[in-house]
């Protein structure tokens, strides 16, 4: 009896393909909405921020590299305001890096993205920290360069493919924005 009360039993045949179909039309309509918004927004940001001077290039002969260092950017935000993206110029976008630091500055080559060169008299400050811009890490597991463009402080966000380096570029980072600070006061 249950064999033939189980072989009885059937899903019901969907009869109502129009309203199914309307409905995953309405779907891709609406995550197509969602999407445009998004696009709309980030546009909108970086018109807001269309007062940014153009990024500066690497000089012709930067010098001897002290450090070199290959990994990713994460991205760059108004200085001590970890979740303001700054995405004009293309410091919003997120790709592969490789830093190169010289007495000149560092020196940012993006592959698939604008590159851009800090003169050292720009930089302020490097730190360890733990999230930049909506990318959240371990403690200690992305290197923040502060430095000023125009007359922003900017903080971008950095991580090594070996985050052991992280500690090396502070030190040495900040080791030459302290030598350069005391040799502008003693002038």
């Amino acid at each position: 009896m249950a064999a033939s009360v189980a072989a009885e039993q059937k899903s019901a045949e969907v009869t109502d393909w129009a309203a199914r179909i309307g409905w995953l039309v309405g779907l891709v309509l609406f995550v197509a909405l969602v999407y445009w918004l998004m696009r709309e927004g980030w546009k909108w940001r970086g018109t807001l921020q269309g007062d940014l001077p153009e990024l500066p290039t690497a000089p012709e002969d930067p010098g001897p590299a002290k450090l070199s260092m290959s990994g990713r950017y994460h991205g760059s935000t108004t200085a001590g305001q970890w979740l303001d993206r700054i995405v004009a110029h293309g410091l919003g976008t997120r790709s592969r890096v490789e830093l190169t630091l010289t007495e000149a500055g560092l020196d940012v080559v993006r592959p698939g993205a604008t590159d851009f060169f800090i003169p050292a008299e720009a930089l302020r400050e490097a730190l360890l920290g733990k999230g930049i811009a909506g990318k959240v890490l371990s403690e200690g597991g992305l290197l923040v360069v502060t430095w000023a463009h125009g007359d922003k402080l900017i903080d971008s966000g950095f991580r090594s493919d070996r985050a052991a380096e992280h500690t090396e570029w502070v030190d040495t980072l900040n080791h030459m924005i302290n030598k350069s600070t005391k040799t502008e006061g003693a002038r």
